[in-house]
């Protein structure tokens, strides 16, 4: 059966994160990433997670103590733009995921846009080592989302590559337009 495009972003994720390595969650939502990245990555292992929305951090935080994973993860209050200066420049990334659009059942007018999209991805790139991958689940059936998946879809189609794999994953004959996953693979 195929993958959901979240549970293929997981498969994406688990076949590179080690114990030990540090990862961001770019959008933390209701922490189910986050809490999966921190599985991941082990007691010696960092995750850092961003949000703007005060709801999705206190979501999070709750389900990291629910489930003892809380040692580790930083919670940042405050959007993925914010990335470059909120981890420690010399911090190498194995691993980052996105779900770009909104938190679900909040507020539909808050969401990312390509700007902060663009900004974190600039931030993540040179961060991310060797066999490194980024994943971006786009949901894009929202006032602004057309916008942020050609932001994604241009950004990814320009990387030269040589330097990194990218892979797009999707749903052709679904309605309600089902979301789109990117992976962007350092080589």
């Amino acid at each position: 059966m195929l993958q959901t495009a979240l549970h293929f972003s997981h498969t994406l994720l688990k076949e590179v994160i080690a114990e030990g390595d540090s990862v961001v969650d770019a959008t933390m939502g209701n922490g189910n990433d986050t809490a999966f990245l921190a599985q991941l990555v082990g007691s010696t292992g960092n995750v850092y997670a961003f949000d703007v929305q005060e709801q999705a951090v206190i979501n999070t935080a709750k389900k990291l103590a629910d489930v003892n994973l809380s040692e580790h993860v930083q919670l940042f209050h405050q959007g993925h733009e914010t990335i470059d200066t909120a981890i420690d420049k010399d911090i190498l990334i194995k691993a980052a995921i996105f779900n770009l659009g909104y938190l679900p059942k909040s507020d539909k007018t808050i969401i990312t846009t390509p700007n902060t999209t663009k900004q974190a991805l600039d931030a993540l790139l040179p961060r991310l080592t060797t066999k490194g991958r980024i994943v971006l689940v786009v949901y894009y059936g929202h006032a602004g989302g057309e916008a942020e998946l050609t932001l994604v879809q241009d950004y990814c189609q320009t990387l030269p590559q040589e330097s990194y794999s990218v892979l797009t994953y999707q749903f052709i004959n679904q309605r309600n337009n089902p979301p789109i996953l990117f992976c962007i693979e350092k080589k």
